[in-house]
């Protein structure tokens, strides 16, 4: 069996093994600002809160999440903005992890999804995941309702 490359397949090729620091570089530094984009887009403009601290103490973990997570899986064009924060809400319910539940339905808010729409993935979630995870779930959007409520009407969310 003989195997041969199309020519500009072995340019390529050898562009790319001349200078893989630099394309590396480049490819990691637009990751990072696909990130950050993805997260002004989620958050009304701002800076996520968490990700931020996060840059303080553990910055490999922040930039992987900005250049990895953000930047290569969350920018991509297969979902819409409003799926991908419905089933990052679901995915999160379900594994029983209500803070991340918390900041990705704040952002499904932010982009349309509604009280009753996240109200109803806490439900499926009894179905998948089971009721304690569900309930865990419930809890953490009440919070979000509540503290949404608050800054709305002007107030200080309360506890």
């Amino acid at each position: 069996m003989t195997f041969s490359l199309h020519p500009r397949a072995v340019a390529v090729m050898l562009l790319l093994a001349a200078s893989p620091a630099t394309a590396q570089a480049q490819s990691a530094d637009e990751r990072q600002r696909r990130g950050d984009g993805v997260v002004k887009e989620l958050n009304n403009g701002a800076t996520q809160p968490a990700l931020e601290r996060m840059k303080e103490e553990f910055p490999f973990l922040a930039d992987a999440t900005r250049g990895y997570a953000l930047g290569e899986v969350w920018s991509r064009s297969g979902l819409d903005t409003r799926t991908r924060q419905l089933a990052a809400v679901a995915a999160f319910a379900a594994m029983g992890e209500p803070a991340f539940m918390k900041i990705h339905a704040s952002y499904a808010l932010n982009v349309g999804v509604s009280e009753e729409e996240l109200k109803e993935i806490v439900y499926l979630t009894t179905v998948t995941a089971g009721f304690p995870r569900a309930i865990a779930a419930s809890q953490a959007l009440s919070a979000l309702f509540a503290e949404r409520r608050a800054l709305s009407s002007g107030r200080r969310p309360g506890p």
